[in-house]
């Protein structure tokens, strides 16, 4: 079966809350698309309106080319798995994940069957006989997912299903959805606030705050060319570093803190926008730390806090000049040691910079688009 899902001018509003707003995309046939935005930030609400749940105060949803806007949700062959897995407490495992098929009337021998096809496939085959009280969380999503998997839909929604299991398993759990999601070719439509997770499953992932998609791209496209600062700093871990910075003949300029050189490509990108006022973005794993200065653009700074993460250390820095409201975290070797309140100096990676403007809050790549496509 083919099946894409297309959003086209999704708004939905509860009261005076706009829930979505214009949302517009396409989740294309047997995509893994994972919906990554902070909590309140509109992604269930879309997940509802795609399983027909939720109708949508304007715009219309398109299942392959088909206005699904009005059809009701059991007509839609949409499975959904939520956070709560809503397994029911009086039946065993058997009968949870056979519900949805004696509900259509299959024959007993059939049910019997496919049951066994998909325990087999969560291997949860072990479990059958057991109530769901007695499963770990782990093992209650597998149910819950064999359960949506046995009714074949077109359409898989997952609402934060992995939530609920501990930190170990979760990301065992991530591989194995997706190999299990590749192996049956179904289109997926997933929702999270879990950028680690969004980055390690998606194809595709969609970004959206306070209803509106921000941006849609592929997880590495989405890590190195962020639309602006809101995706700048959400994707990554710990977040992008931002230093407000002025930009004044080929040089970012903090007055007595720092005068950087920037690359010629950013030159000509700021020359032609006119922007002054700019906002820089270090990601923590493009800053280097050296206990003397070697070049006239390092900038002084003093540590603050050490984060040991046993593969690599994080350490938090104030830059001498700007005190304690601005403090930035760098990624080093896990054998870098220090003592806190030291004296030195760190260097920004020149091939890694990004350029914000402050206005807007844009990436100046994604304005400098903006304007020559106008033109």
């Amino acid at each position: 079966v083919m099946v894409s899902i297309t959003l086209q001018g999704i708004t939905k509003r509860f009261g005076k809350v706009v829930a979505v707003d214009n949302a517009t995309f396409e989740v294309k046939d047997k995509e893994f698309f994972v919906l990554l935005g902070p909590s309140g930030g509109g992604k269930s609400t879309l997940l509802n309106i795609v399983a027909g749940l939720e109708k949508p105060d304007k715009g219309r949803v398109y299942f392959d080319g088909d206005d699904v806007t009005d059809v009701p949700p059991e007509k839609r062959n949409v499975a959904m798995v939520f956070q709560t897995y809503a397994l029911y407490p009086h039946m065993n495992v058997f009968d949870n994940i056979s519900t949805p098929l004696k509900v259509r009337k299959y024959p007993k021998e059939e049910i019997k069957r496919k049951v066994k096809e998909v325990a087999e496939l969560l291997r949860i085959q072990h479990l059958l006989d057991r109530m769901p009280y007695e499963l770990s969380g782990g093992e209650r999503q597998r149910v819950a997912l064999a359960r949506a998997i046995i009714r074949n839909p077109n359409v898989f929604l997952l609402d934060e299903p992995l939530s609920n299991i501990d930190a170990k398993l979760r990301v065992y759990a991530r591989a194995e959805l997706v190999k299990l999601q590749k192996r049956l070719g179904v289109t997926t439509l997933y929702v999270t606030h879990d950028q680690a997770e969004a980055m390690s499953m998606a194809d595709r992932i969609g970004i959206i705050n306070q209803g509106r998609i921000i941006q849609i791209a592929e997880p590495e496209k989405l890590y190195t060319e962020p639309i602006d600062m809101f995706v700048g700093g959400f994707i990554g871990s710990p977040p992008m570093n931002f230093i407000d910075c002025n930009y004044r003949e080929g040089y970012l300029e903090l007055p007595n803190v720092f005068k950087i050189s920037i690359p010629e490509g950013a030159k000509k990108v700021i020359e032609a926008l006119g922007i002054q006022e700019l906002i820089l973005g270090v990601r923590p794993e493009h800053i280097s730390i050296s206990f003397d200065k070697t070049s006239p653009e390092d900038i002084q700074a003093e540590v603050y806090a050490i984060e040991y993460l046993g593969n690599e250390t994080v350490v938090d820095l104030i830059i001498s000049a700007l005190g304690e409201e601005r403090i930035i975290k760098a990624r080093q070797p896990r054998r870098f040691v220090c003592e806190l309140g030291k004296s030195l100096w760190i260097r920004f990676d020149k091939g890694n910079l990004y350029f914000f403007d402050k206005k807007t809050q844009k990436n100046i790549i994604t304005l400098y688009a903006e304007k020559t496509k106008k033109e």
